[in-house]
């Protein structure tokens, strides 16, 4: 092997579909591949809500990564969380428990995803969990499991309706599957459970400060989903601002003006903002961001004047792109290709094209929404479409297996085998949540990886 070629190392920061898609796709390629991530592994982030809901558990939908590109030899996994990018330098620092770690690259890709977005509102997410990270999830199935368990404990019935009232805020895909599951939950699954609370008292409340609910699928759907929702007994409350969230309830402002709604759980599904990585590369580029914090790029995903920086998935701001997991696969796939290319000595620089697959969301049991080129579908047959695509989509033949046996039990009969509740997590989200250090003076050990010839 020519040593000029192979000596070459690609550095991904991220390890969810545009990164763990891009290592995969460099697989024949003669470089050196390290993938850089703050987790041991690859989540399947559409269906984080199944796990906060009993349906499936996190193991299912969350590979080890390390496993997954086991048989990719040109491929390594470093644990870290990347702290900056150096692109004068070519030089990727990482962090792990005060650990400095300090990667040369010869071609970079940036897939370091998005955070929730609370709209300047950080004191939301001590009593909000959004829906990104695994973490999230499984604090939100205590918090949802665990307000049934106090309910019944309770002796107060005002008490009790604050507990079995769940607000989700944000009436987008995540919001909708959030909220019918809920929903089928308390209605389904509970019901002769609990001896001093019936569970289809539960209130289930969907929030949004925009008219409609999922509102990039079209008014022909989304009136459909805002009809199914209110059978299965979901409030919604559109047009509905929140101005405030505590430990007890969430503050809501609409046309009637200002009101509170008393409750314990609640999810936030509001909005996403980009990684933070993406301001760094901005400044260093010379690159304009979105009000999401999204880097603007090339029409080859590569930042202005750094041709083997590329960027992908929820990072990009680039025109007709949602964010959606096929824009991150797709981008992934495109930037290892260009890095195949370059390493061939093929010519590169050809434009991204994205090739829209479409958008789906389930509502309930037997019931999804989906959006397909001009094709608009709701009820059973999109629920089949949407099964079928997700188990396709899953990493794994174990995974998908033990997921299908897992919906069997979960929609065909009433049970949900992923019930197990942290007290901690009900009770206070603050105290369960590890806090990280940001002015941790101590001396801080640092290593480096042998830098690679450039080219």
């Amino acid at each position: 092997m020519d040593n000029g070629t192979a000596s070459r190392r690609v550095v991904i920061v991220g390890s969810g579909f545009g990164g763990l898609f891009a290592a995969k796709a460099l697989k024949r390629a003669r470089v050196e591949v390290i993938l850089v991530s703050r987790t041991t592994h690859h989540l399947f982030q559409p269906l984080l809500y199944q796990v906060a809901t009993g349906i499936l558990s996190e193991g299912e939908i969350a590979p080890a990564t390390r496993e997954v590109l086991r048989g990719q030899h040109n491929a390594r996994v470093l644990l870290g969380d990347v702290i900056g990018l150096d692109l004068a330098t070519r030089t990727v620092t990482s962090d792990l428990l005060g650990e400095t770690t300090i990667t040369p690259y010869d071609y970079l890709i940036v897939a370091a995803g998005a955070t929730q977005d609370y709209f300047g509102n950080r004191h939301f997410v001590d009593h909000a969990p959004g829906m990104k990270t695994i973490e999230d999830a499984l604090e939100l199935r205590s918090c949802i499991f665990g307000a049934f368990e106090l309910a019944e404990a309770a002796t107060d019935p005002a008490e009790i309706d604050r507990l079995l009232t769940f607000v989700v805020i944000g009436a987008g895909p995540t919001g909708v599957e959030m909220a019918g599951q809920i929903s089928e939950l308390a209605r389904r699954t509970l019901p002769g459970v609990y001896r001093n609370i019936d569970p289809r008292a539960a209130h289930v409340v969907l929030l949004d400060a925009a008219p409609t609910v999922l509102a990039s699928f079209g008014n022909k759907l989304s009136g459909k989903t805002a009809r199914h929702l209110r059978k299965i007994g979901v409030e919604l409350r559109l047009c509905a601002r929140v101005v405030d969230v505590d430990a007890t309830g969430v503050e809501v402002e609409d046309l009637q003006g200002r009101r509170r709604i008393p409750s314990l759980c609640k999810i936030w599904a509001a909005g996403v903002a980009a990684s933070p990585l993406g301001a760094q590369l901005a400044a260093q580029s010379g690159a304009k961001v979105d009000r999401a914090g999204r880097v603007q790029v090339q029409a080859d995903l590569t930042l202005p004047g750094y041709p083997r920086v590329f960027v992908v998935g929820d990072m990009v701001s680039f025109p007709g792109l949602p964010g959606v997991a096929q824009v991150a696969i797709q981008g992934g796939r495109y930037a290892a290709n260009q890095i195949a290319r370059d390493c061939a000595g093929l010519p590169t620089g050809q434009p991204f094209r994205y090739h829209d697959k479409g958008n789906m969301a389930t509502v309930s049991r037997s019931y999804a929404v989906a959006s397909i080129g001009p094709l608009r579908i709701a009820g059973f047959g999109a629920w089949l479409l949407w099964l079928v695509v997700h188990l396709i989509y899953l990493v794994g033949f174990k995974n998908r297996f033990t997921t299908l046996v897992d919906w069997a039990v979960a929609f065909i009969g009433r049970g949900r085998s992923e019930r197990t509740v942290i007290t901690q997590h009900v009770l206070s989200r603050n105290a369960a949540r590890p806090r990280r250090n940001t002015h941790d003076d101590s001396p801080t050990a640092s290593r480096q990886h042998a830098p690679t010839p450039k080219r």
